[in-house]
Parts: C-alpha cells; structure tokens; sequence
C-alpha cells in the first residue's frame, strides 16, 4: 500500500479473464480510469471499468460499471475529451500533404448541458457506443447508446479489426475492418460518412493524423495515408521488405505528425516511419527479443515512443538520441544501435499497451489476466 500523500510506482489489477483491449479514460474528474477488454474464445466476453482508489492504494473495479460484450472487443476507448482543438496539429498535417482545403468546422459531441458525455466504444462483430454514468459513491451504470452497422439488410458483417476515435473532430471515428475496408462514421448522426476501400487484404489497425486525414495498415503489408478530400487516392508511405508480411499496428505521433511506427507480425522491429519520404524507414528499433505486440508514442513527447511484445518486455525509445531522423539505410542502422532509455519486464508476454494523455507519467499494459499501471 502506497503511504499517504505518496503514489506507489507499479500498480497490479488481477481479472477473472485473460485481458486484451486496454483504453485510459482522458476525463480530467476521472484520473487513473481504464477499460479492460477480455479475450475469451466465446461469444459471451465483457468489458470492465478500473479505477485506482488513492486512499486504499489499489485498483478496483466497480461492478455496476461492468457489463457484457459480444466476443472479444479487439478495441476499446474513450471519447476524447480535451480542450482545444490543435490547431497547430492540424495545420501542419495538412501542410505536408500539400492539398488545397476548405475550411472544416470541428464538430463536437456534446451534451445537453455543454459537456461531452462520457461515452466508450468497443470493436469487434460490429462498433458499438456506451454511455457511461459514474457517480462518486461507486453507483450508476453502462447502456448501449448505439451499435453501428454498415451492412443494411445483409446477415454478415465483416469482424472489425480496429478503430480510432478522432481527437480533433470527436464526432468522427474511422474504423478497421478484415473487408479491406475502412469506414468514417459520424457518430453523433450514427451514420457512415464515408467508407474506402484501403487495401488489398484484410486493414488491422487505423490512426488519424488530423481531422480529415488518416493512416491504416494491412495484411497486405503496406502503410498506406488516406486524405479525406480526395478520397480517390492514398499515398503508400512503406511496404513490408518481406513479400507477405502483414503489419499489425501503427502509432501516429501526435506531437509531431511527420513521424509513424508500425509493426509486423511475429516481429521484433518496430519501424519508424516519416510521411515526407515514402518507402524507407527512418528508424528500426531492434532491442525486443521476440515479437512485438503493441506501442504508443508519448502523448505528451515528440520524441518517445514506448513498445512491448513477447518478450515479456515494455521499452521506452528516445528517439531524439538519434540527433535527427533521416530516411534511408543510415537512419535504420541508426535505429538498430538504438538501446531504451526504461525497461520494465512483466509477469508474462505483453499484448496490450497504453500511454495515458491525462497522466503522462504514466502507461497501462496487459498481459495474461493482469493489468498494471507503470509510473515511468
């Protein structure tokens, strides 16, 4: 137990299942929140709501936050719930790709009373949008607020892979799925804005860039940015080097929009990527020791970047040690020399890892029935 006044450093919640979507709650009266996801190879799964009790110096769930999801959620997250916009985000974001623009107005989710509401989203047969209502006495509830289904009057819906919440726009979600496809929902409307086909074979993972911009990759191997005013064409910034190699997950760095990291399945590199110059990476980090599951940039940081796998292993890379990314075989083997500035080794192999915006001191990972707050 920490002592008073006093936060421990490594903070242990032990789930009734294994654990694998993991999502921070950025609500600045909700410190220390998450959303577990479980993964169990059923139809019936569930979705839990953690908090870290500061007088106890524990995590606990409370249970009427709790509630029953269909099959493992293969994502969850809250609704973004900053103030401002970032201007200077978008502005260089749309810079880079150098496309002529009309203004976009921001919308935003709000509720009656001026305030976002506290919603979560989960991935899996199909998005699905709950609301929240959390009191401070440990009360209220969970109810589906909406499921979204882009398949009208068809039985089959095509098993969601991934989704992203926009920061920037919160009515705007893009989601991933194995159709090849990538949908924009308006989720105030609860209707598709647009939908693309992105890849050859199945998308696994989508990062927005910007309000209107957005990053996926796939089965197909390859890192492909999608403009949404111009939605005849995407630009390929890289392709796996391994004919057939998907790529699982991507990162985009919110603090400086050039840079993306991905990662390939059963993989121990995480490839750091810059959207000025397509095709070769800037970096490869080669300190894993097995496959690579899951990374984060800093929220709060340009230069940090956090990745875990099975390895049991959580680094943290400072990217700024490189004195400068540049494309090209120089700054791979760059890369490859590169050591993490932390290393913590968990229980078992990681497979879920989140950098909290809220508290950027701090990061969540799962693996096995656990999840662990890290103070780094």
């Amino acid at each position: 137990m920490a002592a008073e006044g006093q936060r421990a450093e490594i903070y242990t919640y032990e789930s009734s299942s294994l654990v694998y979507s993991c999502a921070w709650s950025v609500r600045p009266d909700r410190p220390f929140r998450l959303a577990l996801g479980s993964f169990i190879e059923d139809y019936n799964n569930r979705v839990e709501i953690i908090q870290l009790d500061e007088q106890r110096g524990a995590v606990t769930s409370n249970p009427a936050l709790a509630f029953q999801h269909p099959y493992p959620p293969t994502k969850v997250a809250f609704i973004p719930d900053k103030d401002g916009t970032r201007p200077d985000l978008l502005a260089t974001v749309r810079t880079l790709f150098c496309k002529r623009a009309q203004c976009h107005l921001l919308a935003v989710v709000l509720s009656q009373d001026g305030t976002r509401p506290d919603l979560l989203a989960t991935s899996g047969d199909f998005l699905r949008i709950w609301r929240i209502t959390d009191d401070a006495s440990g009360g209220g509830g969970v109810r589906l607020e909406k499921l979204l289904n882009n398949n009208k009057g068809g039985e089959f819906s095509a098993p969601l892979t991934s989704f992203d919440w926009n920061e920037l726009d919160p009515a705007r979600l893009g989601t991933a799925s194995i159709d090849t496809t990538c949908t924009i929902w308006d989720v105030e409307r609860g209707v598709v804005d647009t939908q693309l086909i992105a890849h050859d074979k199945e998308v696994y993972d989508i990062a927005w860039g910007g309000v209107g911009i957005f990053a996926s990759v796939s089965a197909d191997g390859s890192v492909r940015v999608f403009d949404l005013r111009d939605k005849e064409h995407s630009t390929i910034i890289y392709e796996s080097p391994q004919p057939d190699t998907p790529l699982l997950r991507l990162s985009w760095n919110k603090q400086d929009p050039r840079y993306i990291a991905s990662l390939a399945m059963d993989n121990s590199r995480v490839t750091v990527l810059d959207i000025r110059y397509p095709t070769l990476p800037v970096a490869e980090l080669q300190r894993h020791r097995a496959a690579v599951n899951a990374l984060c940039w800093a929220p709060h940081s340009s230069a940090h970047l956090c990745s875990a796998g099975d390895d049991c292993q959580a680094l943290i890379w400072d990217l700024g040690l490189l004195g400068g990314l540049g494309p090209g075989e120089g700054g791979a083997i760059a890369g490859a020399n590169l050591d993490p500035i932390l290393a913590y080794t968990a229980g078992a192999q990681v497979n879920q890892l989140q950098w909290s915006s809220a508290q950027p001191d701090w990061l969540a990972i799962c693996f096995g029935n656990k999840a662990q707050i890290l103070r780094v």
